[in-house]
């Protein structure tokens, strides 16, 4: 028995090892042929030849390019992802300073998902055929198939433009910005306990419609996958001998089929998570939100593959320690599975 689990830990590692291999490897050569100009990038399209070649020469892009991913990756393993040409700051500085910004919007966004997609999800499968399935099928459904920057630009026009109850730009209103101290990166944690609590309405408010509309596509997948769990438990036949035994309808669900789906919903939580911090980029391209999806989009149009390889790969992690964390999750909610 410990034999087996210490092959499964080893193997674990290997997979892991191996996608994060194959993620960067895709990544470097990717970014070795698309169309723009790293050094361009650098020194700008006015500069002379013989700057091009020398900075050309210093960037490593004259030797093969498996030369050049070998002391990539040598660099990369002494914790050197190299320097952004956006900022002229380490990528990894860059990537910590912005993460708060991109794991608050989409925590909230996520606790709006489950938060409105179980209940729906449940609902539509206790009534199944009925008008409340209907509706919620088509609520689903339209949240799942709008595009979220189309989403987003419609709620600005409406909650900011018109009706002024949301935020603007930002992460929070100017005439507050460096008002507060800064001890998580999270705004409405920091303004909290600066006690200053203007400031935190602020940031609520400029918070608040991009996480809505964020968070309106996971209460469709998770809404979705939830209403498909609930009726596979509810046409089983312990539930059938729970209702002949006089349980309560209420028992019924949320005690007995609910709970048995509680494993199911943690990975499915768990990758709408991963998706949200991926996926932010659009939303955050709308609401001119300085976090990670933003960084990732202005190195790509700036061509700095140095940051973008740094991103890619960190999204990469992101996925497989969720999945690690579902994976233990499974285990105390499921001992079955150990």
């Amino acid at each position: 028995m410990t034999r087996s689990r210490y092959s499964g830990v080893v193997r674990k590692i290997g997979v892991i090892f191996i996608t994060l291999f194959g993620l960067l490897t895709m990544t470097f050569v990717i970014g070795r042929l698309m169309p723009i100009d790293p050094v361009l990038a650098v020194i700008g399209p006015d500069a002379d030849s013989s700057t091009y070649q020398q900075v050309f020469e210093q960037m490593g892009l004259d030797r093969p390019i498996w030369v050049q991913y070998f002391y990539y990756l040598q660099a990369m393993l002494s914790g050197d992802f190299g320097r952004a040409i956006l900022t002229g700051s380490p990528v990894v500085d860059d990537i910590l300073r912005v993460l708060p910004a991109t794991i608050e919007l989409a925590s909230i966004a996520i606790m709006v998902g489950v938060g409105l997609g179980v209940p729906l999800g449940v609902y539509a499968a206790t009534h199944r055929g009925r008008l409340g399935d209907h509706l919620t099928r088509v609520i689903t459904l339209f949240g799942y198939s709008t595009p979220v920057f189309w989403v987003g630009m419609v709620g600005l026009i409406i909650f900011y433009a018109w009706l002024n109850w949301a935020g603007a730009a930002g992460r929070i209103g100017f005439a507050y910005d460096g008002m507060f101290t800064s001890y998580t990166g999270f705004y409405l944690v920091d303004t909290l306990l600066s006690g200053n609590l203007e400031a935190f309405f602020s940031a609520l408010r400029h918070i608040a419609l991009p996480a809505l509309i964020l968070g309106l596509n996971s209460v469709s997948f998770i809404g979705r996958m939830t209403r498909s769990f609930m009726l596979e438990q509810l046409s089983q036949e312990y539930i059938k001998t729970a209702r002949v035994k006089g349980l309560s309808e209420r028992s019924v669900i949320w005690k007995h089929a609910f709970k048995n789906i509680r494993v199911q919903l943690l990975t499915i939580v768990a990758l709408a998570y991963g998706g949200l911090l991926e996926g932010a980029v659009l939303i955050e391209t709308v609401f001119a939100w300085p976090g990670f999806g933003q960084y990732l989009t202005d190195s790509l149009l700036m061509g700095d593959m140095n940051a973008v390889m740094a991103s890619v790969l960190f999204i990469g992690l992101v996925f497989v320690f969720l999945n690690l964390l579902s994976d233990v999750l499974y285990k105390l909610f499921d001992p079955r599975t150990q």
